[in-house]
């Protein structure tokens, strides 16, 4: 966060440092040229930012992560994103650490990470039923016992074209 305020920061200067320049070689702008283009800078860099956001978080992910859902936004205060929604958050899958149950094959423990903008990741384990199409998030009471049934938590059925669902029962 720091870094992207600093870039903004540096953006508005150098757009107005042109500008000034400009301004300096052309007498007959107008004296709120400069701030106009520092201000557009800004806001342009932070336009940039917003959209691209995924574009390099996603990027810098391990080679075993892939992305398993991306969330859009559009929001009253960014009215463009009315016009083309912002990716605020996303789910990725860490197939190097997915597990299968020794006596269910179907059965596959998953490990998900949330990102969402201007949040740090998150962690979460999440077990997948290929057989019966169905997801369930692990949380603390949660039990999986040797013979594959499950208590402290229900299953969740899941639709056919579920990408989750699909890459953990195709790489498990």
């Amino acid at each position: 966060m720091a870094f992207e305020l600093i870039a903004a920061l540096v953006a508005a200067a150098v757009c107005g440092l042109m500008a000034w320049a400009l301004r300096r070689w052309v007498p007959s702008l107008p004296q709120w040229f400069v701030p106009f283009a520092a201000a557009m800078g800004l806001i342009c860099f932070t336009v940039w930012s917003e959209y691209n956001w995924f574009t390099r978080v996603s990027a810098e992910l391990p080679a075993s992560f892939v992305v398993v859902d991306v969330q859009e936004e559009a929001m009253p205060l960014r009215p463009w994103t009315y016009l083309k929604p912002i990716k605020m958050r996303f789910l990725a899958m860490d197939l190097a650490k997915t597990i299968s149950h020794p006596q269910q094959a179907s059965l596959h423990i998953v490990t998900l990470y949330s990102f969402a903008r201007w949040k740090a990741p998150e962690q979460r384990l999440m077990a997948v039923d290929c057989a019966g199409n169905r997801q369930v998030m692990l949380t603390a009471g949660v039990v999986i016992a040797d013979d594959a049934t499950m208590t402290g938590a229900e299953w969740m059925p899941v639709a056919i074209d579920d990408k989750l669902q699909e890459v953990a029962c195709k790489e498990g």
